[in-house]
């Protein structure tokens, strides 16, 4: 585990249970340095003070807020670590919530566990944990954190605790205005739509890995060693741009899904839009249409008569 963060106490009513918090994940993505494409030198960002056109140094660099647009108030840490905030030093839990309650778009990716500090804190620390992993609710508690008051989630994972960082109400935009308006949908399409996500249903994800690291992971390992970087094996099709049959498409989906989990695909029906409909081209009476129309009056009569 890496070191802990931060360290205080998890407030639970009248209990106290001492804690250090450590962060529960870490960005495997690769990274680079900015270099003068000349020659590979490093180009660095240095610090200039304004007023004295130098640059200075980290030790000179301290926070100020500004107030208008030609005023300036500089604010401490010192000052920042004395505010009156009953959460400075704690994380303090103010409501239990079911778990399904908690907007997905309210975390911020933010994830950390928390480790009770000392044998003292280790009884009370199960106790919440396991009083957690009973029922569908989670924790809702408020922390202060790196110079902010933040809104931390508490759950259970495996009988530890994990925080997650939780925007704040006015933090969240809203979406309403996003929503397609007036666009009609059949029943016939929603039930292949629940179809379609029936067999796609799975209860592990671990399995999915980050193709693009790896790919260039394996371009950056091929110019290290002096080799020509890898090539795509196939162009990827762009999306859109393409009249698609709705249903037709969910039907294939479905059918796809199914043969990628070993599945009978069943039944499925794939229909072909009619090329003036995918045209987008008004309707007009030609030979081809009276041709299948009298077509399928034929069969229509022929059905009749096997019938009588």
């Amino acid at each position: 585990m890496p070191r802990p963060l931060w360290s205080g106490a998890i407030s639970f009513g009248l209990v106290t249970i001492p804690v250090k918090l450590m962060s529960a994940t870490e960005d495997r993505s690769v990274r680079f340095h900015q270099v003068h494409t000349e020659d590979l030198g490093r180009v660095r960002v240095r610090k200039y003070c304004e007023a004295e056109d130098r640059e200075v140094s980290a030790a000179e660099i301290g926070k100020g807020y500004e107030i208008s647009k030609d005023t300036l108030v500089a604010v401490t840490d010192e000052e920042l670590e004395q505010m009156p905030l009953p959460t400075a030093k704690a994380i303090e839990i103010v409501a239990f919530v079911p778990a399904a309650s908690i907007d997905p778009v309210r975390l911020s990716g933010d994830s950390y566990f928390l480790q009770y500090d000392g044998q003292v804190a280790a009884k009370p620390y199960a106790l919440i944990a396991r009083a957690l992993a009973r029922n569908t609710k989670v924790a809702v508690a408020k922390l202060a954190w790196h110079g902010r008051e933040r809104l931390v989630l508490l759950r259970v994972r495996d009988g530890a605790l994990v925080a997650h960082v939780l925007k704040w109400d006015d933090e969240v935009r809203d979406p309403s205005e996003l929503a397609p308006k007036e666009t009609k949908v059949t029943d016939s399409e929603i039930d292949e739509a629940l179809q379609l996500v029936d067999s796609m249903t799975t209860d592990d994800i671990s399995g999915y890995q980050d193709e693009y690291r790896k790919a260039l992971e394996a371009v950056l390992e091929a110019k290290a060693e002096g080799r020509q970087p890898p090539k795509p094996t196939e162009e990827a099709e762009e999306p859109g741009g393409k009249v698609v049959d709705l249903m037709a498409a969910l039907q294939e989906s479905v059918r796809n899904a199914q043969a990628a989990r070993g599945e009978d695909a069943g039944g499925a029906e794939v229909h072909e839009m009619p090329k003036e409909r995918a045209a987008r081209k008004p309707a007009k009476k030609t030979p081809v249409k009276k041709t299948a129309k009298k077509t399928a009056t034929a069969k229509k009569s022929a059905r009749r008569q096997r019938g009588a």
